[in-house]
């Protein structure tokens, strides 16, 4: 168990394998006071301070941990990115009024944080460059419209975090701080020390923005609520998400636009969030059908809602939406019973998941294996039409395969023509009649080429019985006879 920071107990380091050896990739305060500083040797640092608690970095899990708090953060934003290893930052533009201003808002992000055991550092700048720049290497806080380049020429030239030899070769130049190096001509920097240090100099200043990449795209639509006291009952929970449907639901239908899912992010007090998420095989933005599709979401969830300490916000997405065209039924009935089916589907998804409700689609390819591919219902692919049959004349290809092919034993009058008999499955089935053959090359991009090539034939019983037959091969090709498959069933 690793030292908890309580007074006695050793200084605590974190160890990484780095070019072959241990190295420290982490110090606490006690061991930064000993004169321990990442990049340094376990070994020496041992011999520095013999009694040293040691931990094993674990990047995974610290990954794992900053995602976590990324969504942690998004209930101040949705615009949140991590900065790696140990940063997140957030795009808080239009947000900071909700949480009572830029101060108020940081205030309550650190707190937010430290109830988790964390220390952290914050600041609020103009640009993100900027705000790494005044949280890791200066005081941090809120740095005013107008005084960013200001307050940024006394950083250190550390906050250019530049490769060792360029931070070497500044402070042999003399150059101690942002500000001396803002004082000479950028054309020469660039010429000395390259021009990202230029550009990076620039955006600390302020002088060049970047947008913040999210780690979740933001969504078409939103809708959020924040209590003032943590609400603590699940009904009351479900009333709230039942008013967020209806937010969006009216924002979307004044913009055309109809939601392919729907995603509720629940934050509880004590930092713990949890995200339902339904989705629609088509755009939807019935307030009724939606609200089904939650309550049935919450009725299936197998590790049910923890209230816990209670929840203090509540936020309804629609990250993928489609364009939806009022919906007006024919006199035939069909878009109502096609609006059954959609409905149908989406609570079959929302009960036992995505990857258990599939429907067909065609694919371009004249194998009949595949002729056809199942995909996940409310997964929008492009569309193939699947062939039509000539009016009048039976279907082609049966709508069943065997995968793979049935082996049978035929008779044929001459060799490279139909079948008169075959015995599947012991039974002898006698041929009244006989179609093809149709010949199917194999795909020798994907199957190679040494593949054989199908002659397929459309045969029928004695009894009305039909069947799809092939023939792998020719005659004469090896000295194998060629084999008979049975490939499907015709209804």
């Amino acid at each position: 168990m690793p030292p908890s920071g309580a007074p006695g107990e050793p200084p605590l380091v974190v160890v990484g394998r780095i070019d072959s050896g241990l190295r420290l990739v982490a110090v606490d305060a006690r061991a930064a006071a000993l004169g321990l500083e990442p990049d340094l040797g376990l070994a020496d640092a041992r011999a520095r301070v013999p009694n040293l608690a040691v931990a094993e970095a674990d990047p995974e899990r610290d990954a794992a941990l900053l995602e976590r708090l990324a969504g942690l953060c998004e209930f101040f934003t949705p615009l949140v990115a991590l900065d790696a290893p140990d940063g997140l930052v957030l795009d808080v533009t239009g947000c900071a009024h909700l949480f009572g201003g830029e101060a108020g808002l940081r205030g309550r992000a650190l707190a937010r944080l430290s109830r988790l055991g964390l220390q952290t550092r914050a600041a609020v700048a103009a640009t993100p460059d900027a705000t790494r720049a005044f949280a890791r290497f200066g005081d941090g806080g809120v740095i005013a419209p107008g005084d960013d380049e200001a307050l940024a020429r006394a950083l250190p030239i550390a906050a250019l975090e530049a490769p060792a030899a360029t931070a070497l070769a500044l402070a042999r130049a003399g150059l101690r701080s942002l500000g001396d190096l803002a004082d000479r001509p950028s054309r020469v920097l660039s010429a000395r020390f390259g021009a990202p240090l230029v550009v990076r100099l620039g955006r600390i200043l302020g002088r060049e923005d970047t947008r913040v990449t999210p780690l979740r795209a933001p969504p078409d639509c939103l809708a959020e609520r924040h209590f003032p006291e943590p609400m603590t009952q699940t009904e009351a929970i479900e009333g709230v998400i039942e008013d967020l449907v209806r937010s969006v639901a009216t924002t979307l239908k004044g913009r055309g636009l109809g939601g392919r899912r729907f995603e509720a992010t629940l934050f509880r007090v004590d930092g713990v969030v949890r995200r339902l998420a339904v989705e629609t095989g088509g755009p939807a933005r019935e307030v009724a059908s939606v609200i089904r599709l939650f309550r049935l979401r919450l009725d299936t969830l197998a590790d049910p809602i923890d209230v816990g300490c209670g929840f203090d916000a509540v936020r309804l997405a629609v990250p993928e939406t489609e364009p939806m065209a009022p919906l007006q039924h024919g006199l035939d009935g069909r878009g109502v019973e096609e609006t059954d089916m959609a409905d149908l589907v989406d609570r079959l998804v929302t009960r036992f998941g995505r990857e258990r409700v599939l429907r067909f689609v065609a694919r371009d390819t004249h194998h009949p294996v595949r002729a056809a591919i199942a995909v996940p219902a409310t997964v929008a692919v492009a569309r193939r039409p699947w062939p039509e049959p000539e009016p009048g004349n039976p279907p082609t290809r049966p709508l069943r395969l065997f995968e793979p092919p049935q082996p049978i034993e035929t008779l044929a009058e001459v060799p490279d023509g139909p079948p008169l008999r075959f015995r599947w499955r012991r039974v002898l089935h006698e041929i009244a009649r006989a179609e093809g053959p149709e010949r199917i090359a194999p795909e020798w991009w994907r199957d190679g080429e040494s593949e054989p090539t199908r002659d397929y034939y459309r045969i029928e019983d004695a009894e009305g019985r039909r069947f799809w037959v092939f023939r792998e091969g020719f005659y004469g090709e090896s000295a194998e006879r060629p084999h008979w498959y049975l490939h499907g069933l015709f209804a």
